[in-house]
């Protein structure tokens, strides 16, 4: 089962993050966390790649590295080696007090590795090689730092956002305040093309909004009077008047950043594995130089099998492993949030990459949610308003989701009383000494509308039947449309290898018409929530990794179920961001063919940084072992490599691939999106 944090909660939170070795896992080193608490970069700052101390410290160190160089040549060797040293001191000092911090702490991490093989090569008289060492390893730290600096102020990205000023009624007067000082209860003026500073509710004016920065959805939405707005939002045409409903540290975009930044640090599997190698490979690889000196001792050439040793240390040191996934899931995850799609950490990120079995909720998921009166058919002398009224006299007092369809389908709505919810059936109630059943066929015998209820149902609208006295006299069609983009969204699913499956508390008939409708061929209807959830068991069960996406709320128990869970429609809903390990921002359902591509591709990254990574360490150290590399070459491939999983891993914090959703119309294939 996955996952799940809770935002509301910061102990909670705070327990989630620290990994079982009790260290924060949102540092990016989990085997060699050996930077000085003191040095570490704030991302806050780091906005160029100068302004990261280990790549200042790295400068000169390689500048002094250079200069011993060009002194060697010129015949200055004490120059050539007290240059050397500088070079290495500099560099050192960017790994080596971490290292130092950390082994009195009872912890081994791949700097000790470093500052071994650094200190050994020193030893031996090879100054130069083990400056070499310390200038790479300090550029490479470097490239680190900056690669998940930058990655996060991508994320944090969202917040600028929000406007620096905001317009507000105080005592009859429009003010021009901070967006920090904003309170509940204020009421913001929005002018035609100003961004929302927080999230509210409107209180007068229409217009339609832009959110296609936070939903990945480019059409505007229409909005008016009691319509609830986000922060980050651009108004259209509009003046709006809109009572804050959040404050501007508590309000959508801050609470999707602060989930972002919390729950990346959770691991998943490909993680676990680098982490699972790296941990065991640091004492081990030492454990195994001890051994290699010992053999020199037995052979009778110490000082040879020692070098060998510490080169076979540097060899073994697993920078590039240690990097490869929490860098790749620090970009990827911010490049989904700009794009609408909030995933809850690593774990949640490979999973989504692995899932081959889609179970979709009907209402609110696969149709707008948006129930109409298509049909009303009445019986006898009855005519069409009588029956409407009937009904809207019960559903007044309901809040079932077809009560919304009938009562816009009526103008007037008579008050009747002793209204009564029947669970799972239907309303009782009186209207003008008349006694009024409403509910689903079944319940109420269709009678003479039998033939008229079963047209409804396979037309794929639901069918309510009216009853008056104990005489059914009519009965409603209320359907929701499936979304426009639904019957495509399926089509790519099934071409792309995915089992889909629909979910519905709606009768057979129905379901059926509607699933035939999207080209879905599974289809589990009648059930209710505890059903949904084992219905996502019995996929699970069958060995292919279930995603269950529905609204976040009524499908809770379907959500906790399933492998991995996706929330749609999720903007400024905290009980779908905090169910769900996705949170698909917007309404569109190619959202979820973008997150499944990109968690594929995420994936693919993750798992070429770690078999690289692990390829390259099980190549090194038998070179290193029997001569064949000596140790500035080994350093050199070494950083190399980890300049290069950065590298790779950075790329999947492109935004290309994600597009922008400009319509509803049916598009090509997102799923074969090249990488």
């Amino acid at each position: 089962m996955s996952q799940r944090g809770i935002p509301g909660e910061e102990a909670q939170m705070e327990a989630d993050r620290v990994d079982d070795d009790g260290k924060d896992p949102e540092v990016p080193h989990d085997v060699d966390d050996d930077d000085d608490d003191d040095d570490d970069d704030d991302d806050d700052e780091v906005q160029h790649l100068w302004q990261v101390r280990d790549i200042q410290l790295g400068l000169v160190s390689g500048t002094l590295l250079l200069a011993g160089f060009l002194s060697g040549l010129a015949g200055w060797d004490v120059a050539a080696v007290v240059l050397s040293a500088l070079a290495l001191l500099v560099g050192g000092s960017t790994f080596v007090p971490g290292a130092v911090k950390k082994l009195a702490r009872g912890k081994l991490g791949v700097g000790l590795l470093m500052t071994i093989g650094a200190v050994g090569a020193t030893a031996l008289g090879q100054v130069e090689e083990a400056a070499t060492l310390a200038f790479l390893f300090s550029l490479s730290e470097g490239l680190e730092d900056y690669s998940l600096a930058k990655t996060r102020h991508s994320l944090r990205a969202l917040l600028d956002l929000v406007p620096r000023q905001a317009t507000v009624l105080r005592e009859g007067a429009e003010v021009v305040v901070d967006p920090g000082e904003l309170i509940e209860g204020d009421v913001m003026i929005v002018k035609p093309g100003e961004r929302l500073a927080t999230d509210g509710v409107i209180r007068t004016g229409r217009t339609a909004l832009d959110t296609s920065a936070i939903t990945g959805e480019s059409m505007p939405i229409e909005v008016g009077p009691s319509s609830e707005v986000y922060a980050g939002a651009i108004n259209g045409s509009g003046v709006l008047e809109v009572e804050v409903t959040s404050t501007a540290d508590n309000n959508s975009l801050a609470r999707i950043v602060h989930i972002v930044e919390v729950e990346s640090s959770r691991r998943g599997a490909t993680q676990r594995l680098a982490d699972r190698i790296a941990k065991p490979l640091v004492p081990g690889i030492l454990v195994a130089a001890a051994l290699t000196v010992a053999v020199g001792f037995l052979v009778g050439d110490p000082a040879l099998w020692l070098q060998r040793a510490l080169v076979m240390v540097v060899a073994a040191s697993p920078c590039a492993l240690a990097i490869s996934v929490p860098v790749t899931v620090v970009a990827s995850i911010g490049a989904a949030s700009r794009r609408g799609i909030l995933v809850k950490g690593g774990a949640a990120m490979e999973v989504l990459g692995r899932v081959r079995t889609v179970a979709l909720d009907k209402t609110g998921t696969l149709t707008r949610n948006q129930p109409a009166v298509i049909e009303v058919t009445a019986t006898g002398q009855h005519t069409r308003d009588e029956v409407l009224d009937w009904a809207a006299a019960l559903e007044a007092r309901s809040e079932h989701p077809l009560a919304k369809a009938i009562l816009a389908a009526t103008e007037t709505v008579p008050s009747a009383v002793e209204v009564e919810a029947v669970v799972g059936a239907g309303l009782t109630g009186t209207l003008a000494g008349r006694r009024l059943r409403l509910g689903r066929p079944g319940w109420i015998e269709a009678g003479p509308l039998a033939a008229d209820v079963e047209r409804m149902q396979q037309a794929g609208a639901t069918a309510v039947l009216v009853e008056v006295d104990g005489h059914t006299v009519g009965a409603i069609a209320v359907r929701d449309e499936l979304r426009p983009e639904a019957a495509a969204v399926v089509a790519d699913l099934h071409a792309h290898g995915y089992t889909v499956a629909m979910l519905t508390g709606d009768n057979p008939t129905t379901a059926r018409a509607l699933a035939a409708e999207a080209g879905i061929d599974s289809v589990h209807s009648d059930l209710r929530p505890e059903d949904k959830s084992s219905i996502i068991r019995g996929l699970r069960d069958s060995g292919r990794v279930t995603a269950m996406v529905g609204d976040g709320v009524n499908d809770a128990p379907a959500l906790a179920s399933a492998d991995l869970g996706v929330a749609m429609g999720a903007m400024g809903t905290d009980v779908a961001i905090e169910t769900a390990d996705v949170a698909l921002m917007g309404d569109d359902l190619r959202l979820l063919l973008i997150a499944f591509e990109h968690a594929r591709r995420t994936r693919r990254i993750m798992l070429q940084n770690v078999v690289l990574s692990i390829a390259l360490i099980s190549v090194l150290i038998p070179l290193a072992l029997f001569g064949i590399l000596g140790l500035a070459t080994v350093v050199l491939i070494h950083e190399v490599a980890e300049v290069f999983v950065i590298a790779n891993g950075v790329r999947a914090g492109r935004t290309k691939h994600l597009g922008v959703l400009a319509n509803t119309a049916p598009r090509p294939s997102v799923l074969g999106a090249t990488p």
